[in-house]
């Protein structure tokens, strides 16, 4: 004869997820930095709107109409009206140099203020950060006389100076931005593990295997963060082109969109689209970039 079977005990009840509790506070909070974003993507979303639509049809409804004809004729004309290839080239010329060689010049200062016990580099560090407070309208007259009288050979500058060269705008660039990124990077390296660095020592590496084989690479996220904005900077920048600069064909894209101005009458629409076309590529670096820009700006967010 079988044994009874044994009464079957009833689980634990279903666990139900708890009900979000509505905080007036966060929704406070959603609405100004949604109120935020749209004051930001306001003129941008305008100047695309525009630059889709005929001057006839703006001219007589109002750039707030609803649309009766859209194209992308303005593109193809801002693009071929401007000569912006060229542009694009003396652009990259400019920014590519200077965002490698300040990222350089910066990480290994930084390393070496942050990470070699040096006597006064909390001084150091001051004066690297004092440099950002300078006025850059201030030294532009000495930096003219300055650059008209630096010789180059010939293959470097045709004009035989640092002046009329991409060389004084890139020098300038990386001046101006090196103390920033500096004091960026050195109190990023700072949050770094100690003990990695004593480990490397006790294996006998030098300072520069510490520096290029440890520290670079845990500095990514910094690196890349600074990146971008490096080269949304200089790629925006336009002062400093305008005064060292003085033939036209080798000017940066920002100066392009004059091309588009006409003496007596100016298309608006028109450029719109070329300032469409002309912020493209920053778009473009921080799409590549987007993920260790954002990790760059939140390192030490979840740190108690």
């Amino acid at each position: 004869m079988s044994a009874p079977a044994a009464p079957v005990r009833p689980g634990p009840p279903p666990v139900r997820p708890a009900r979000r509790r509505f905080r007036p506070g966060r929704v406070g909070v959603h609405l100004f930095l949604t109120a935020v974003s749209v004051a930001f993507l306001a003129p941008l979303l305008l100047a695309v709107y525009a630059s889709l639509r005929p001057y006839d049809e703006t001219s007589e409804h109002g750039y707030f109409s609803l649309p009766r004809h859209l194209s992308l004729d303005y593109y193809r004309q801002a693009f071929t009206d401007s000569g912006m290839t060229k542009y694009f080239v003396n652009t990259l010329l400019i920014a590519v140099p200077g965002v490698l060689v300040t990222l350089f010049l910066a990480s290994f200062a930084a390393f070496a203020l942050a990470r070699l016990h040096m006597r006064g580099s909390l001084v150091l560090l001051m004066l690297f950060t004092a440099g950002n407070l300078l006025p850059q309208q201030v030294i532009v007259t000495p930096l003219y006389v300055l650059f008209n009288r630096v010789p180059l050979p010939y293959w470097m500058s045709d004009s035989m100076t640092m002046y009329d060269s991409y060389w004084a705008v890139v020098v300038v660039q990386i001046g101006f931005q090196l103390g920033f990124c500096v004091f960026v990077l050195a109190n990023f390296m700072r949050t770094l593990p100690q003990e990695i660095l004593e480990a490397a020592v006790v294996d006998g590496a030098g300072v520069w295997t510490r520096y290029w084989r440890i520290t670079l690479p845990l500095c990514r996220p910094a690196l890349a963060a600074l990146g971008t904005l490096q080269f949304t900077w200089m790629y925006n920048d336009f002062l400093w082109a305008l005064v060292f600069i003085s033939d036209g064909d080798k000017l940066p894209i920002t100066s392009a969109l004059n091309n588009l101005r006409g003496q007596f009458f100016t298309d608006y629409n028109l450029l719109a689209a070329g300032s469409v076309i002309v912020a493209l590529p920053t778009l473009v670096v921080f799409l590549l970039l987007q993920r260790h820009f954002i990790a760059g700006l939140t390192l030490g967010s979840t740190k108690g």
